[in-house]
């Protein structure tokens, strides 16, 4: 989704420095996608004393326990090398879950004809909060069924969208 970059801000040493979201994906995206999975979704919180940076991570039969493990070994060594993140922070892997947040087109398209919770940042047709069945995703927009009727919902402006389990 082209939503609003989320930023991390880091304090080390009297120098502050900003990550972005987008950059902490792109670093870790080839490791995971060439351990097979899909980079499903990142959460971070840094910069204090109960920091965490947390990766979801997927594929087409599930996730288990042992999964979590490589990526979570193969991620560590990366974040080793790098050093994007200054300071301490618990690195946790795990699978999206059935109320899986949806960020990517091709999650959209996957969950064709599922229930999902949309939050727009932007009202549309009077509200910013839709639930309904996902009819249809293309790289703009989305179509929701809401009580009968459907509501097409731009990309841009999808603050957050999660499966309805």
């Amino acid at each position: 989704m082209n939503g609003p970059l989320a930023h991390f801000l880091f304090e080390n040493k009297g120098l502050v420095r900003i990550v972005t979201r987008d950059e902490l994906v792109k670093l870790l995206e080839p490791t995971v996608e060439g351990l097979g999975y899909e980079l499903s979704d990142l959460e971070a919180s840094l910069g204090g004393r109960n920091g965490f940076l947390r990766i979801y991570i997927d594929k087409d039969d599930g996730i288990s326990l042992d999964d979590c493990e490589k990526v979570s070994l193969a991620i560590s060594a990366l974040l080793d090398v790098e050093d994007p993140v200054p300071g301490q922070y618990n690195l946790e892997v795990s699978s999206p879950g059935s109320d899986r947040t949806l960020t990517k087109l091709s999650h959209f398209e996957r969950f064709t004809g599922e229930t999902v919770k949309v939050q727009m940042r932007f009202p549309v047709d009077g509200r910013r909060r839709f639930r309904g069945k996902l009819l249809s995703a293309d790289e703009e927009n989305i179509v929701l069924e809401v009580d009968g009727v459907a509501h097409t919902l731009t990309m841009a402006t999808i603050d957050t969208a999660r499966l309805v389990p």
